[in-house]
């Protein structure tokens, strides 16, 4: 149990961790223009797969989605989601915060602290109804 929250804790890290940087390093693309939209959409393709501000963050998020699916193997999906999901909006405030984007609002760290509050009861009941406590 232990190694697959680690699992699920480390997702969220690389999902919400790289989540700031995808945003600050593709906000360029909407300068590109095209005179069709097939010739924009290959601009826009050319223009992701050269940046590499863009692509090391999306690796390190495609790596987490692939630690996700291969953690779903031995977690409950009721459990997974939640967990995963919850912490990744946790780290992505957090990782905005350290990169200077503006800190969250009250109602918003409100949120979130209720959230971690209900994925922690998620784990606890699942906790008891897995060991019959």
């Amino acid at each position: 149990m232990i190694y697959e929250a680690g699992c699920l804790i480390c997702v969220a890290i690389l999902w919400g961790g790289t989540n700031p940087f995808l945003k600050k390093n593709s906000k360029e693309i909407t300068t590109i223009k095209a005179d069709s939209a097939i010739k924009q959409f290959f601009l826009e393709i050319k223009y992701l797969f050269t940046n590499t501000r863009y692509l090391i963050p999306m690796a390190l998020n495609q790596m987490g989605s692939i630690l996700y699916f291969l953690t779903l193997q031995r977690v409950d999906l009721s459990l997974s989601v939640p967990v995963a999901n919850s912490l990744t909006f946790a780290f992505t405030a957090l990782s905005g915060l350290i990169l200077g984007e503006k800190p969250p609002k009250r109602n918003t760290i409100l949120g979130v602290l209720l959230i971690l509050a209900g994925t922690s009861l998620c784990c606890y009941d699942n906790y008891l109804v897995r060991y019959k406590l």
